[in-house]
């Protein structure tokens, strides 16, 4: 389920995906929104982008049961202004993003995907995100978070929608797979 914020949680481009309480505490993406979150049982996985939470639950509870408790969750941890990130995980990301040095190819892949492919996902409360690119083999490889991760039809996405996509648009790209999670 996607709660959108109507405020920057994180810096545009960025997200954080917590697929258990012990990443949500870990140093490098430590979220204390995400910990509060996992404090109810039924929460399997935590997904923060730059103004929406998508959680994700345990099949065996219905949103209805948890909707009304998760919304005043959110909104009263957004209206105590305590940080979403602690401040050592945000300067973390900062430094991640800033160290990087694409290439051409990996600046028109990034380009499609954030103008075509990010905001029909983020749509669904799912992200996106660039992992690498093969320049000997055209392959891409994209991370899928939020509600896109272990989604049944995110593999069709992947396949029929964005490699298809990508291999018009970026004449280098062969094949576009999903990293791992």
């Amino acid at each position: 389920m996607k709660f959108v914020i109507n405020f920057e949680l994180v810096p545009e481009g960025v997200s954080f995906d917590f697929a258990s309480p012990s990443e949500a505490i870990s140093p490098e993406k430590n979220s204390p929104l995400a910990v509060e979150l996992f404090g109810y049982d039924w929460v399997q996985r935590v997904f923060i982008s730059y103004n929406f939470v998508t959680v994700t639950k345990h099949d065996e509870t219905e949103w209805e049961e948890v909707l009304f408790d998760t919304k005043q969750l959110i909104k009263r941890y957004m209206d105590s202004g305590k940080p979403v990130l602690t401040k050592a995980a945000a300067e973390t990301q900062h430094e991640a993003i800033n160290a990087e040095q694409d290439s051409d190819t990996i600046i028109k892949i990034k380009a499609v995907l954030d103008q075509y492919v990010k905001p029909a996902v983020e749509m669904d409360g799912g992200a996106i995100t660039f992992s690498s690119f093969q320049e000997d083999t055209g392959i891409v490889k994209l991370l899928l978070q939020g509600s896109c991760s272990g989604c049944p039809s995110s593999t069709m996405t992947l396949k029929a929608g964005i490699e298809n996509l990508l291999t018009r648009m970026v004449p280098e790209v062969k094949l576009v797979e999903a990293e791992g999670v």
